[in-house]
């Protein structure tokens, strides 16, 4: 099962809270009712378990998708998933999306 991790920092200006609301309003219903996500997490990053210096992230999105092209081939064009992520981008500044494999 593949795992896409979303990685991003807020826009100037977007607060915590608006951003937040979105996301349990909006993002968890639309992305959590897709077939091919099983799993949808957006964790707030809080800080360094070990070093110092700049996080350079705000959150970090999990998602387990179990079937990684057929997600890329139909949802990623789709209606929602646009919708999603046109309103998604409004939000934030450089998302980075990031498909791994568990290592087993």
């Amino acid at each position: 099962m593949a795992k896409l991790f979303l990685l991003y920092t807020l826009k100037p200006g977007v607060s915590q809270e608006t951003y937040e609301n979105w996301a349990r309003t909006t993002d968890y219903p639309q992305m959590r009712g897709l077939k091919r996500v099983s799993s949808f997490t957006t964790n707030r990053v809080r800080g360094l378990l070990l070093g110092e210096g700049e996080i350079g992230i705000d959150y970090i999105e999990v998602f387990e998708i179990p079937d990684l092209d057929g997600f890329i081939a139909e949802d990623m064009g789709g209606a929602v998933v646009q919708a999603v992520m046109g309103q998604f981008m409004g939000f934030v500044d450089n998302p980075r999306f990031l498909i791994a494999d568990e290592v087993v």
